[in-house]
């Protein structure tokens, strides 16, 4: 590894190693970083419905910025989570299993001994209703943590008719084939960056590229020239894991084209 980090591109967005201070006043306490893998959180409780298509169609892009959920490697089994789980956009990528309970009546009982379980990635946001009362109808509505699934993935754990089913979930890792994503897509003068493909915890918290910030979901945004440059991108994930993909981008990168890291979370 060479000594010098040009021309390694670095945001200014992660905090330093060290005490940062913010607005002026007393320096922030330090950040406390995960290591190791990310691992399953605690069941909670909600519902859970379905949009889009029995083929899933009318669900493969949205507010999270994926352009197209089967080509980017996340595939039908995605949601569009409520605001409560939605966090502006930062929960993007996260991974979720879920099971329907408590409903016999609509919940698919399991096949086999040990059934698959159903895994999704957040890849959209489910509006609230506020013309509708959250328990009825308005089922997005704050404080509600709620799952509207597309329909392929709501039918492996529930019957169509019923609309509706109470459902347990937990956050899970992402087990990802490859390494981490980036796309640049816009012009020399602004630039957009999408990461996807991100394993363990699968949202991005920070993304280190010269002058970024979060433009939506998990499109970044920076008005730096990057052109001509090797490109450096450092992901840190909600448990502020962090990981560096080393000149994933040559000096000839071109924009809309996707570059793959050899390695992940």
């Amino acid at each position: 590894m060479s000594g010098s980090w040009a021309p390694l591109v670095v945001l200014a967005l992660l905090a330093s190693a060290g005490n940062v201070a913010v607005d002026g006043g007393a320096p922030a306490a330090k950040v406390h970083r995960n290591h190791g893998r990310f691992t399953a959180g605690p069941w909670k409780p909600a519902h859970a419905t379905f949009y889009g298509g029995r083929d899933g169609s009318d669900t493969r892009a949205g507010a999270c910025g994926y352009k197209d959920t089967v080509a980017e490697g996340y595939g039908l089994q995605t949601v569009a989570v409520s605001t409560a789980l939605f966090n502006g956009g930062s929960t993007c990528g996260a991974c979720y299993e879920v099971r329907c309970t408590d409903n016999p009546g609509w919940c698919k009982p399991p096949s086999g001994a040990s059934p698959a379980p159903l895994i999704v990635t957040a890849t959209n946001l489910c509006l609230p209703n506020y013309q509708q009362p959250g328990d009825n109808g308005g089922w997005c509505n704050p404080p509600r943590e709620h799952f509207d699934l597309t329909m392929p993935a709501f039918l492996q754990i529930a019957e169509e008719k019923a609309g509706i089913v109470p459902v347990s979930y937990r956050r899970v890792p992402c087990a990802k084939v490859g390494g981490i994503r980036y796309t640049i897509t816009g012009n020399k003068y602004f630039n957009m960056v999408t990461v996807t493909n991100v394993g363990g915890a699968g949202d991005v918290a920070g993304l280190a590229v010269k002058g970024n910030k979060r433009n939506w979901g998990q499109v970044w945004q920076t008005g730096e020239d990057l052109t001509g440059e090797s490109l450096t991108f450092r992901v840190m994930t909600g448990d502020h894991r962090r990981h560096t993909s080393w000149h994933v981008l040559p000096r000839d990168w071109q924009f809309g084209v996707t570059y793959q890291a050899p390695k992940n979370f």
